[in-house]
């Protein structure tokens, strides 16, 4: 047992070794790529390193020329530190005969200032009174387009007034034409009756059929009176166009009578005939009841 823990504690130390060669190995590698990378770039810093000096010596040479121009330029007895402009001062009349021109500048730019002013203010007041009449155009357009459409309106309204008018006109035309047409016609017949009456002679076949059918319907009318009179004598009796309904049932018991006996209150509810609406509904399937 004991040569066992030394075999396992041996594979364990040499599984750490190894982990720690790895580790080793990698970090060499990446120094050993570092060093290559710094050998590359030595070339290059080599001749940064000689530009930085070229320019550390330019930076000297200026600071030397700009301390030599100051001593130059400080000094007061050198004379070639200041350097004429050229050209000639103005005597004073000269200065005071300038200055005048320039007030008179001043005041015809002042003048001139003075009426553009006073024409903006009247170009002002005008563009004002120009908006404001705009503005009260635009509420009378406004109040006239109101009016115009109801005009036009009323004008609609009135015209389709007057062409159901026209249209009823010319059928109340039609329909008068058709009666004097009749009229006319009856006239006409009239008098060939008249003189077939005059002359003796009996009127023709369509006037007896029509007198036979007024004498059957005085008949009949007078039948159904007085039909109607017994009807409402009876007793107990109630005009009405109603189906007859039954009011009495006769009882099936054993123990009663065979005689009609009346519902009373409780009488059967007999419901109205489908209308021809039915057709649009679907008859219902009816389900079997699964207990």
């Amino acid at each position: 047992l004991k040569l066992y823990e030394r075999l396992k504690n041996g594979d364990t130390e040499m599984q750490v070794m190894d982990e720690k060669i790895r580790v080793l190995k990698l970090k060499v590698a990446e120094k050993k790529r570092q060093i290559k990378l710094w050998f590359k770039a030595l070339p290059v810093r080599n001749a940064l390193d000689a530009h930085l000096v070229v320019l550390q010596i330019q930076y000297s040479q200026c600071k030397d020329r700009i301390k030599q121009m100051e001593e130059i330029f400080a000094n007061p007895k050198n004379e070639s530190r200041r350097r004429d402009l050229g050209g000639q001062d103005p005597s004073p009349p000269e200065l005071l005969k300038k200055i005048e021109q320039l007030e008179v500048e001043l005041v015809r730019k002042e003048k001139k200032l003075l009426e553009t002013d006073f024409l903006y203010e009247h170009v002002s007041r005008l563009t004002d009174r120009m908006r404001v009449a705009a503005e009260n155009g635009k509420q009378d357009t406004l109040l006239l387009a109101k009016r115009t459409n109801a005009l036009q309106k009323k004008v609609k309204n009135r015209t389709q007034k007057t062409m159901a008018l026209l249209a009823e006109l010319s059928m109340k035309r039609a329909l008068a034409n058709k009666l004097q047409q009749e009229m006319r016609d009856k006239e006409r017949f009239l008098m060939i009756v008249s003189s077939r009456i005059d002359q003796g002679l009996p009127p023709p076949k369509e006037i007896e059929n029509e007198w036979l059918k007024v004498l059957r319907n005085e008949k009949m009318q007078k039948e159904a009176h007085a039909a109607e009179e017994e009807q409402a004598a009876a007793v107990n009796c109630v005009h009405t166009t109603a189906e007859q309904r039954p009011t009495a049932y006769i009882p099936d018991d054993e123990h009663s009578l065979l005689l009609p006996r009346p519902y009373g209150a409780l009488a059967p509810f007999k419901p109205t005939e489908p209308g021809s609406n039915i057709r649009h509904f679907r008859k219902p399937t009816v389900k079997p009841t699964e207990i």
